[in-house]
């Protein structure tokens, strides 16, 4: 019995920092894809979504957290997160496995040269869209020392949680709106000047983008309850950073697969 109990609580640790390290949640990476959508040549959307074997690019924004359940794709288990110190990537503090920024630029490279089988080429595409909103979620682009804020326990509305899980998904579910209602208000507030300042700047830019923000991620409460008061006070950084995600996400699938 004492061994059954051990193994049942293994497994739910397991399952817990599993869980606790997906970005977004479900509804961001919709997010991200249906504003790429939008903002990409009809035809190279078609190109795409060939090669996701008819799939959307909004559709496969959680793919690559679903996999997390198939061995075969153990050696993406890091490809989640990049840690910064401040902003500036440093290989040297990477995990073993690989890490979120290192790898994008790896698939966007083997994509953009070719000569994949149609498996490989959509795998790496739908790793490649889901790592693009991973980077632009600021706890994936995390501090030494608390696994982006998966220890930094909090409540959230007398829920216990941590503040990774309220930047992952907790606020945007707050705002109780479908992912199609959240990208049509995003959508209005895209101006040509916006898309040019975000497309301008480079995934190593992505990380100072991040590290900028850390100061209001970490502005919690002495009491560790998070609210009203702090969803007022930053939910403005998720939104800015979906609407970059999905902006810079059209544009580099605009610059493998778009005909310029």
């Amino acid at each position: 019995m004492k061994r059954i109990k051990t193994l049942i609580l293994a497994i739910l640790m397991a399952f817990s920092i599993n869980t606790q390290s997906f970005a977004w949640g479900g509804i961001g990476h919709y997010v991200i894809g249906k504003l790429a959508e939008w903002h990409m040549n009809p035809e190279t959307v078609k190109k795409v979504e060939d090669v996701l074997q008819k799939q959307s690019i909004s559709g496969v924004g959680v793919w690559m957290d679903n996999i997390r359940a198939d061995k075969k794709y153990d050696y993406t288990y890091t490809w989640h997160w990049v840690t910064t110190v401040d902003g500036e990537y440093d290989p040297e503090i990477q995990e073993e496995g690989g890490d979120a920024y290192s790898a994008l630029l790896q698939l966007k490279e083997n994509l953009k040269k070719g000569g994949l089988s149609a498996e490989e080429e959509r795998d790496q595409l739908r790793m490649l869209i889901h790592i693009v909103g991973d980077l632009h979620q600021p706890f994936h682009v995390g501090k030494p020392g608390d696994r982006g804020g998966n220890d930094v326990k909090v409540s959230f509305f007398n829920k216990e949680t941590n503040i990774h899980a309220i930047w992952d998904s907790d606020m945007i579910e707050n705002k109780k709106m479908s992912y199609t209602e959240i990208a049509h208000e995003l959508n209005k507030r895209i101006t040509p000047e916006l898309k040019e300042k975000y497309t301008s700047k480079t995934p190593a830019d992505w990380l100072r983008e991040a590290a900028a923000i850390r100061p209001d991620m970490y502005d919690i409460p002495e009491n560790n309850r998070i609210g009203y008061d702090y969803i007022y006070k930053h939910y403005h950084h998720t939104e800015e950073r979906l609407t970059a995600a999905g902006i810079r996400l059209a544009d580099i699938l605009e610059e493998i697969y778009g005909s310029n």
